[in-house]
This record gives C-alpha cells, structure tokens and sequence, in this order.
C-alpha cells in the first residue's frame, strides 16, 4: 500500500505510531490500571481519531483522568495562556493543567492514578514545551509510584540533526528544562529514555516506550505519510517545525518580525527600517548550505510590526539535509549589524528580553559571545561544542535506524 500526498509524493505506508501499536496490543500493558493521560489534538491514531476518544471506548481501559499541557488537551488555549482546571465537554473526564501555576503534577492531580500515558507530537526543539512537560511528569510518576507509558511520535526534523549547546546550570528553565542541545535528533520516546537512563530527573520513573513501527532517523515528516496537526498555532504545518529553530531565538527578542502574525510563522525576518533587496543580496553572498533568502514586503495582522509596511527576507530551505537550521538566525543578526550598525541587535533591544533569549539559548553566552563584535562566527563555536559529544551519548537510547 502506497500513500499519496497532497504535494504528488508518493511514499511507503503510513508510518504507525505508538496509538497504533497499542491498539495492535489490544492496550494489555494498560489493562486493569486507572489511566491518566496526557495529550492534545496531536495525539491521534492514523484516522485522526483522538487518542481521548480511543482509550475512552476500548472495552478494556479504564481513562479516569486527562492533563492538559500548553494549549490544552483539546487545543482550545491560545499561546501562553494559562490552562485551566477543568472537564473535558467530550468524554466528562477531569482534565488537571499542567501549564499554569502547576508545571508538575502534584500528588493530588495523581491520586487513584496506576499509569500516566503520553501522547503528543513534538517539533524536536528544546524550547517548545511539551518535552519539559513530560520529562516533570515522568518525575512526578516515580515519586509517586506511577508507571509512564510513552506512545512514540516521530521528530519532524528526522533524527539526525543536532545543534546547539547544552542548557546550563543557572539557565533551566519550562523552554530550556534539561541538558541537551537546542535540536536533540530524537524522539520524545527516545528522550524520555534518555531522561531516566541519564538520571536528568530528580528521580528515574518505571518507563515504558510504545515504539512506533516503519519510522527511520533520515524521514522528514513527509516522508512519514502521516497528517500533520497543528501542533501549536504558530506550527500550522510540518514544516513549520523546520522553520521554528531559524528564528526563534531571535523572535524571543522581539526585535524584528519572524513571521508570527503573518502567514508564514518562523520563516522570515523584517523590520520597518530593513531594505529587502540590499538584506538579501547580503545574506545570499554568504553562501550558507541549503539555504537562499527572498526578499520581500508584508504588514503582520497582528504581533511584532502589526499593521506596519515591513521589508526583509523569506527563509526557503533548498536543501534541508546540508541546511544548519539555528544558525540562520545568528548570521541575519550579523548582516543587521552590518548594513544597519545603528540597530544592532542587542545595542537596540529591549534589555528586559534579554533573560528569555538567555533561557531559550540555554545560557547567556551565546548572547554575551555575539554582543563583542556582531558576528556569527563568535558564537558558533560554543553553539557547536557539545553536538558530536550528544550524538553519540544519544545512540545509547536509539530505538530505530
């Protein structure tokens, strides 16, 4: 069986995914256990059926409760809102916040609980929250004596890209919660036994990962033959999950448009005071791997430059394999620097911003590295450092090829 997608590409069957897997075991590692699970519209099977409804209607679960990371279980929360206590108008189940004043879940949220079920699909970036959910869920489970059930989802951006350095003490914070890169080439299965067998919890859970059956390091999302679910406002595609690591360090600034409020979220740069053709053609002479620059105009409809006539460029990614994703972004703050030395970056930022483009960064080197002199090559050193070491620590949890 073949899958065609919208694009013309053909590929192989639809990779299945741990949902899928569990329904193939008839859910036995779930039976006669109170199951609490955390989700949101991401945890689906290859139907699109939620994963709610799933374990709510087989025979043999029994759902008794729901956690509602960023956004919400049912996906209604907008970006940064608080998520609130609440039912779920679905199935009636009690659904906890896990994104509000309680991160982790408390003793009370897991009273009658036997196994916490995970089922979300991540972007493979250390900053998008819902890997910091899980890794303080799955501590919470052992110091409750909760087993964690993983249901194992693909890293959109394959598994074998890896960048940045590893968060640092003094700089964990719910985008930056554990030591690892910016981009960690994994899956959140993976991760998860990444997190236990490191001892990077407070306390190692019982973990067990559903691992998914057909998936390959090298696969893009595309290649997976599965629909992809907006797994955040501003991730409306698959492959916005390429773009979120070009700008969203930067974008923590606010300092120019990355395209949130605008139709093309993380894929763009621009400013008020920005020349489109001169910013290209500058950031074009560079030659870097993969990538080419478009120049263009825009007014965001809402967020940074709302209403404004704005000028900058469009990140196209001509080679995703030789592309170095976060990098982009460090070499756009140097052509600013360059074309504009009036409005460099961290001369001209608000300065109480700072503090989240350090977290996000895992440390504030990368910005202090970058302020000597405006130059990307200051910073890629230390941005690099940790990669190779990583990778090879990584291959110990490897579940697939």
């Amino acid at each position: 069986m073949f899958c065609l997608l919208a694009s013309g590409q053909v590929f192989a069957k639809q990779v299945k995914t741990g949902i899928e897997i569990l329904k193939d075991q008839h859910f036995k590692c779930l039976e006669g256990k109170r199951v609490g699970l955390i989700t949101n519209p991401t945890g689906v099977d290859n139907t699109l059926k939620s994963t709610i409804d799933i374990l709510y209607e087989a025979p043999n679960v029994n759902l008794v409760a729901l956690y509602g990371p960023e956004h919400g279980v049912r996906g209604d929360i907008h970006a940064g809102d608080k998520v609130d206590n609440s039912a779920d108008t679905s199935t009636g189940l009690p659904v906890s916040s896990l994104y509000g004043k309680t991160r982790k879940p408390t003793p009370e949220m897991l009273e009658g609980i036997d196994v916490l079920v995970y089922d979300i699909q991540d972007i493979g970036c250390r900053s998008f929250t819902y890997i910091s959910t899980m890794g303080l869920a799955m501590e919470a489970a052992a110091e409750n004596n909760i087993e964690f059930v993983v249901l194992d989802r693909p890293n959109p951006l394959g598994g074998l890209k890896v960048e940045g350095n590893l968060a640092e003490e003094g700089y964990f914070s719910f985008v930056s919660q554990f030591p690892i890169p910016y981009l960690y080439g994994l899956t959140c299965g993976e991760l998860a036994l990444m997190l236990n067998g490191e001892k990077m919890l407070k306390k190692q859970c019982r973990l067990q990962v559903i691992k998914m059956k057909g998936w390959k390091r090298k696969m893009t999302y595309p290649e997976t033959g599965l629909q992809w679910i907006p797994s955040s406002p501003h991730i409306p595609h698959a492959h916005s999950a390429y773009f979120y690591p070009v700008s969203g360090i930067l974008g923590e600034l606010g300092y120019v448009s990355i395209g949130v409020g605008y139709t093309i979220p993380f894929q763009m740069f621009a400013a008020p005071w920005i020349e489109a053709d001169k910013f290209a053609k500058k950031l074009n002479a560079l030659q870097l791997s993969g990538v080419t620059f478009r120049p263009m105009h825009l007014k965001p409809f809402y967020s940074v430059g709302k209403g404004e006539h704005l000028q900058g460029v469009q990140v196209h990614l001509t080679d995703y394999k030789k592309a170095a994703l976060s990098e982009i972004q460090f070499y756009v703050m140097q052509e600013i620097a360059n074309l504009y030395p009036d409005r460099a970056v961290f001369d001209q930022s608000n300065k109480d911003r700072f503090n989240m483009f350090d977290k996000v960064s895992g440390s504030n080197k990368i910005r202090e590295l970058f302020a000597k002199s405006n130059k990307a090559a200051d910073v890629l050193v230390y941005w690099n450092k940790d990669a190779d070491k990583f990778k090879a620590l990584s291959k110990r949890y490897y579940l697939y090829r």
